[in-house]
C-alpha cells in the first residue's frame, strides 16, 4: 500500500500549535511506518537509541507536521499520540 505525497493536499491544513505531537520512546520497535508514510514527509529518525536499540521518530520541525494524524494511525506499537492542546480559555 502506498499513499502518495500529494495526499497531504487532501488533508485540511492544522497549525501545529493545536496538537501536541508525542512519541513513547521505548514502546517504538523501528519499523519507519510512520516515516515512510507521511504525506509531508515531517518526520525522521531521532539519534537516541531506545531500549530495544533501534532509533524512534522525531519531528524535523513543529512547523512541517500538519497534524493529519496517520502517523498516530499506523502506528502498529501504538508510540505515537497527537492530543489537542487546550486553549487558555479552555482550561
Amino acid at each position: 500500500m502506498s499513499i502518495s505525497r500529494s495526499a497531504a493536499q487532501v488533508v485540511k491544513r492544522k497549525k501545529l500549535a493545536e496538537v501536541e505531537w508525542k512519541v513513547i520512546e521505548d514502546f517504538c520497535k523501528g519499523c519507519n511506518f510512520c516515516i515512510e508514510f507521511c504525506p509531508v514527509n515531517a518526520l525522521e529518525e531521532s539519534e537516541k537509541l531506545n531500549a530495544k536499540g533501534v532509533h524512534p521518530p522525531k519531528l524535523k520541525s513543529e512547523d512541517a507536521c500538519i497534524g493529519c494524524g496517520l502517523c498516530e494511525t499506523i502506528c502498529p506499537d501504538f508510540a505515537i499520540h497527537l492530543d489537542k492542546k487546550e486553549s487558555d480559555e479552555e482550561q
